[in-house]
């Protein structure tokens, strides 16, 4: 048996513990492990991928990013290109895709991503090839599994900037927004914001007003508190507005950021008081994944080869209720898990006073 194993999209702590599960565990086997470098785009290369060996993988569970290399851009099926008058546009190269895995006599692939790299897994799968499924994001949007390998590292990093950025607004008596992942979910705002003990948190789930942010920050102020910490999601989205783009790229989605800027002026203009804004961005993505993860990301990669060895395959492998456990990925794609409004979650943050904005 030969595998080749992909991650795909933005990067999250812990992907290195699941490649070297997988690899570990297949190699257990006998079978042959591949790597595919910086995403599906280098399919179209000379050399697309690396052995990966025991020595290759030893000593990376504790390393953050990916020893692949991983990229937002090479959807197979809609591949940049230029066209003859400089222009870019997208071209569907699936089927060469598909060659070069036949070319290499590869029996399956460990797809490792998120919601995109799940709908180009579930196309791939489609045309044959047989697939198992490995759920990263941040984000923690990907449907039907509890958790994703990466977001309990993002939420400890971003509790952590916001529990140092609460000591100097206290210190200042500023209004202070950090903005923090999630283009069309909330979970890193909400768990880091709650963790934190924000005043406000802002996610995509509710539309927010300024008026009860406003009263929220004049009750603190009445009470001698005279900071406030706003948590907002990128993807947060003022009643009656839209996301705000920074730009996009030819092969990508539309880049989100701007939020916390703008919530900053607003604010200040409302209450008179002096308010700075923070992006965490990409600082949520690196560093050392937490034990969790690390711990998560093993069961995952190792969850993936049993399914191989299973022959059961074009499964995405999940954890519900702290049992790992595989289901379609066609029942994944297309789909998205959200905040649940009536959750236990956003519940305890209405109840201790947190305003979500409505």
């Amino acid at each position: 048996m030969k595998i080749a194993i992909n991650t795909g999209g933005g990067d999250a702590p812990g992907l290195n513990a699941a490649i070297q599960a997988a690899t570990l565990a297949a190699l257990k086997k006998g079978w042959e492990v591949l790597g595919i470098k910086n995403g599906y785009g280098s399919l179209y290369t000379d050399e697309p991928f690396i052995p990966l060996t025991k020595e290759r993988v030893r000593g990376i569970t504790f390393q953050g990013g990916t020893i692949l290399g991983t990229a937002n851009r090479g959807n197979p099926f809609e591949m940049p290109y230029k066209t003859e008058d400089g222009e870019w546009a997208l071209e569907d190269r699936s089927d060469e895709a598909i060659e070069v895995f036949k070319k290499h006599d590869i029996d399956a692939l460990i797809a490792i991503g998120g919601d995109g790299s799940m709908i180009i897994a579930n196309k791939l799968a489609q045309k044959g090839l047989q697939i198992v499924g490995i759920p990263k994001t941040i984000d923690n949007d990907i449907w039907a599994t509890d958790v994703t390998l990466g977001f309990d590292t993002a939420v400890t990093t971003a509790t952590e900037a916001i529990d140092k950025l609460t000591t100097t607004a206290e210190s200042h008596h500023r209004i202070m927004v950090v903005e923090v992942m999630g283009r069309y979910a909330g979970w890193i705002a909400l768990h880091s914001g709650l963790s934190a003990s924000a005043d406000v948190i802002l996610i995509p789930e509710v539309e927010y007003s300024f008026d009860p942010i406003v009263k929220k920050i004049e009750e603190r102020e009445a009470q001698g508190r005279h900071y406030t910490i706003v948590v907002v999601a990128e993807g947060a989205v003022e009643k009656g507005g839209d996301h705000f783009v920074k730009g996009k790229v030819i092969g990508q989605s539309e880049q989100l950021g701007g939020a916390d800027e703008y919530i900053a002026d607003k604010l200040s203009e409302l209450t008179g008081k002096e308010s700075r804004s923070i992006v965490l961005g990409h600082l949520q993505r690196g560093g050392t994944p937490s034990s969790y993860d690390r711990l998560i990301s093993l069961r995952f990669g190792a969850a993936a080869i049993r399914a191989v060895a299973d022959e059961d395959f074009n499964k995405l492998i999940v954890m519900q209720k702290n049992c790992i456990t595989r289901i379609p990925i066609q029942d994944v794609a297309h789909k998205m898990k959200l905040v649940p409004l009536d959750g236990d979650t956003i519940q305890t943050a209405r109840e201790i006073g947190i305003c979500m904005g409505d």
